[in-house]
């Protein structure tokens, strides 16, 4: 027993739902937000490099425009004029070859060199440093065509573009150009961006976490509704109360109103099987009681009287009789529960059945008139076992005569309108009051219950009908009025061709595979 009691598993912690969604929404609406945050911070790094690229690529174009003139090999005294602003004799330069005079200040390639990131150096063609506008240069690479790389060297991480120098006049390379640019606004650019998304990601992760705990509270209030309304009943098995609904047209609007349903429904079979139960005990009550007395009667004297042996073995046979009967209509009203997977593909010809069934009960009723009017042309078919649609039409009809007076006539009819088989059982009986019409179809219940047990009736017969013809997706109701008899109609849906052949070959399938294992079990057993 302690060995059980160890092996038993633990019960798994409790984690609430509502923190499960709060983390699942916060975390995806974060997610969603840092996604988009690196793809914007990628496409601005993009740009500011597309930008840098730009800038250097500008520059090196510009500085070798002024140097191309240059005939001969650059040196240092034909290279610094045209690049040093530094000295006054600077202001005004002509170069050589150039018709027009220009002012240094219009020139953009002093403004292109005078950024602080941008480093200009002048080579040679031999790769001697002729010129240098900052501080220590990048190693120098010689470049047949204008090329920018990024590179990263010690406190250098940017862009470097380098080409070769080609004179205007000779044609011939004179010298080699080098221009480094640190990126030092981009950097600084780059890491405020970077800042700032990592504090608006952390901003953006506590507002999510408490946007999604909020709306997790708001989308399990009604789930909390319907636990408390489930531990309600555990508590109070039959207690009336139901879930407030809520305003928002939603599913959980529609899960409030189905649970709802569904407590009616259980409350409605928790009535009808307390009811049904009473109805029970008390028809077996009065068979019960009357053999007792007649047991006890000839226990006493009546066995040594032979009239009094025969009265009483008599009026026992006939309660046994009636609570057989009881218990046999018990089991039916059970079983018709159960036609929709019981019987999932039985068709039957409503036409001929009914002509069949009238047939029989003026056989056994000589005394009534039982007419039968058809409308119908051919055969007709409907979902319903054979059985079953006999059975309720006995009912009916037997129920007719029961409570017919003088008038001993009953009409049967039966037509099709649009989908539906239309069955009418009319009598000309005593009828019902409007006030039990609806309760003729409730178990156990009789009109004038003297006079039903005179008939041998015991208020189960209308009951199974409506639950065979329920089970069945049809409908059965009754109009009736007291003195002018009473009209009980039924709706059946009427199967089209392609149905009726669908369920025919589900039926012969089913019948192949029947015979297969009875020829198999009589070869088992012959062995």
């Amino acid at each position: 027993m302690a060995e059980s009691v160890q092996d038993s598993p633990k019960p798994r912690r409790f984690v609430s739902l509502r923190w499960r969604w709060a983390a699942t929404v916060g975390f995806g609406i974060f997610l969603t937000f840092l996604v988009f945050s690196i793809i914007i911070y990628g496409v601005m790094r993009q740009t500011l490099i597309a930008q840098e690229k730009s800038t250097v690529t500008d520059t090196v174009n510009a500085v070798r425009s002024r140097l191309t003139p240059v005939a001969d090999n650059l040196t240092v005294s034909s290279v610094r004029p045209l690049l040093d602003s530094s000295s006054n004799e600077n202001f005004d330069q002509y170069i050589p070859g150039d018709t027009t005079h220009r002012s240094i200040f219009l020139d953009t390639t002093f403004e292109k060199m005078s950024r602080e990131d941008i480093n200009v150096t002048v080579y040679d063609k031999k790769g001697a440093l002729l010129f240098n506008s900052r501080s220590t240069p990048q190693r120098f690479i010689k470049s047949p065509h204008l090329t920018i790389k990024a590179e990263r060297n010690g406190h250098f991480d940017g862009l470097v573009g380098r080409t070769t120098v080609v004179s205007d006049s000779t044609g011939r390379r004179i010298g080699y150009i080098q221009v480094a640019d640190s990126m030092t606004n981009f950097h600084k650019t780059m890491n405020r961006i970077t800042g700032t998304i990592y504090a608006v990601s952390v901003a953006a992760l506590l507002i999510s976490a408490m946007v999604g705990f909020w709306m997790a509270a708001r989308f399990l209030k009604p789930i909390k509704r319907i636990t408390t309304m489930i531990d309600k009943i555990n508590s109070e098995p039959q207690s009336d109360s139901r879930i407030e609904q809520i305003d928002s047209n939603d599913e959980l609007s529609h899960l409030i109103s189905e649970f709802n349903a569904m407590l009616d429904r259980i409350q409605r079979f928790i009535d009808q099987q307390s009811d049904f139960v009473g109805d029970v005990s008390h028809e077996l009550r009065t068979p019960v009681a009357v053999l007792e007395g007649h047991l006890q009667l000839l226990n006493r004297w009546g066995k040594d009287d032979p009239e009094v042996l025969d009265e009483s073995l008599t009026a026992s046979l006939q309660e046994v009789a009636r609570m057989k009967s009881l218990i046999q209509e018990m089991l039916d009203l059970t079983r018709a529960d159960q036609v929709d997977t019981q019987f999932p593909t039985a068709v039957t010809d409503v036409r001929a059945v009914t002509s069949q069934v009238v047939g029989d009960m003026q056989m056994i009723h000589p005394d009534f008139n039982i007419t039968l009017e058809d409308e119908l042309t051919g055969e007709t078919w409907v979902q319903i076992y054979r059985n079953h649609m006999e059975q309720v039409l006995i009912i009916l009809i037997d129920n007719a005569i029961k409570y017919s007076r003088d008038r001993k006539e009953v009409h049967v009819s039966i037509a099709s309108s649009h989908n539906e088989v239309d069955l009418a059982i009319q009598d000309f009986g005593e009828g019902i009051s409007p006030e039990n019409v609806q309760r003729v179809f409730h178990c156990f219940y009789r009109v004038d219950k003297a006079r039903s047990r005179e008939k041998g009736g015991n208020g189960l017969g209308l009951a199974i009908a409506k639950q065979l013809i329920d089970g069945y997706h049809g409908e059965i109701s009754l109009d009736s009025a007291v003195g002018s008899g009473s009209v009980f109609r039924i709706a059946l849906p009427r199967l089209t061709p392609e149905r009726l052949k669908e369920l025919q070959k589900l039926n012969e399938a089913d019948s192949e595979d029947a015979e297969a294992v009875i020829g198999r079990d009589i070869k088992n057993s012959e062995l």
